[in-house]
């Protein structure tokens, strides 16, 4: 991605510049995505302890040295005479954090001229701004890079060939799933499920419990099979807005027939089909129930496509769940604090009384869904097939999308949730 930014930008790019010069300490502005002079002086500041032309404006090397920050490591060539211990002191890292992106290093035995990867001692995943797809994808890099017992790969592309990607934590035989963001405004879910994995990631090496849990014990018993984007079309779309370059620049302007900004309206696909609307579950009633409320085609939310699993994403998420036997399956949405998790009276008293353990866990409510969010779900579809526990966990309250400063509350609640679910 090329950069060039400066005073009078307005973007999400500038979002990410503002979140790491703020973990860095060199700006206290707010994470608003407008490059003024706040953020000027900031990387003036930056550029200037870096050693690099002091012009105020995010150009290609300037983004360079800035890369390795968001990334959260650099690399470091041993020189004799050092130690683990001095290494992470002269990088802000721990020795852990060294050992964990370096497998097999001996910290008794550090060979000179041995290239490591260091990683600094804060968290990486973007906590305080608008979480694009560039964001999640840096974001997996970094963690990948320290946290190196990660499986990342990938289970399919967008419409528009952005990578669908798959997060693995853990190495046990019971495995369970977890999805983020089948709808655009959602993307906050994304960014807690990173946000999960990195704690997750960071208790693990430190040997650490969350919330009464042992982390490692959850390692070597689950398997929690992750995908934190499922509709990166949709995110990008509703947080950087309509580009010229989209191929469906004049379809979007057609199908977005609300009078709003996709920004505040935006849960499709970017062919304009609701993915949690196109999986072959009772997909003829979502059909009729759409076409009562007058949807008749392609547009910012209900549509269900021309056939169950029509679109790239859901195939994905299809064959993922018909490669794998998982015990459980989550399906993050927002907003209203509520746990689904019945389909066509298909679920079990099981099923119920897990709800209830997650619902405990959360502070949310268990409840049935009704009306025309009541078929074609990933979760619907889950239970149908596969007749296992499923829960579409909406995340939240307000209004979608809902405020990044609500991120805390969800990632409290719903950090215990899925700990809940290792023990069910």
């Amino acid at each position: 991605m090329i950069f060039f930014l400066q005073n009078g930008t307005n973007s999400t790019q500038v979002m990410e510049i503002q979140s790491i010069l703020n973990k860095l300490g060199y700006y206290k502005g707010k994470i608003d995505g407008l490059y003024g002079q706040e953020t000027e002086d900031a990387i003036k500041n930056f550029q200037r302890q870096n050693g690099l032309e002091v012009d105020g404006m995010v150009g290609p090397i300037t983004y360079k040295a800035l890369e390795k920050y968001i990334l959260g490591f650099t690399f470091y060539r041993i020189e004799p005479g050092d130690t683990l211990y001095d290494i992470a002191n002269r990088y802000n890292s721990t020795i852990n954090l060294i050992l964990s992106a370096n497998p097999g290093l001996n910290p008794n035995n550090l060979v000179p001229g041995t290239v490591i990867s260091v990683p600094f001692n804060y968290n990486i995943v973007t906590e305080d701004a608008k979480y694009t797809y560039n964001m999640m994808r840096l974001n997996i890099m970094g963690l990948l890079q320290r946290y190196q017992f990660l499986e990342v790969s990938t289970i399919g592309q967008s419409v528009l060939g952005k990578e669908i990607y798959l997060i693995k934590f853990g190495n046990g035989p019971r495995k369970l799933h977890v999805n983020a963001s089948h709808h655009a405004l959602e993307w906050i879910n994304s960014v807690f499920i990173m946000k999960f994995i990195e704690s997750m990631s960071r208790a693990f090496i430190n040997g650490e419990d969350i919330n009464g849990f042992d982390i490692k014990s959850i390692f070597t018993t689950h398997t929690f099979y992750i995908v934190p984007m499922v509709n990166p079309d949709g995110v990008d779309l509703v947080n950087e807005g309509l580009q010229l370059n989209n191929p469906y620049y004049n379809d979007l302007i057609r199908w977005n027939n609300t009078g709003k900004p996709f920004s505040e309206v935006w849960q499709a696909n970017i062919r304009g089909v609701d993915l949690n609307h196109n999986y072959d579950a009772a997909w003829e009633l979502s059909k009729k129930s759409e076409e009562a409320i007058g949807i008749t085609g392609p547009g910012p939310t209900r549509y269900s496509g021309l056939f169950p699993f029509s679109e790239p994403e859901t195939q994905a998420l299809r064959n993922l769940t018909l490669n794998n036997d998982f015990y459980l399956a989550i399906a993050y949405h927002t907003q209203g604090e509520v746990i689904y998790w019945n389909f066509m009276d298909l679920a079990t008293e099981r099923d119920r009384e897990i709800g209830e353990k997650l619902a405990k866990a959360s502070g949310y409510y268990l409840d049935t869904a009704a009306g025309v969010a009541s078929y074609a779900g990933f979760k619907d579809w889950f239970i149908q097939d596969f007749r296992k526990p499923g829960y579409t966990v909406e995340t939240g309250k307000g209004k979608n999308p809902l405020p990044i400063t609500q991120l805390p509350q969800i990632y409290e609640d719903n950090m215990k949730l899925l700990l809940t679910a290792t023990t069910v």
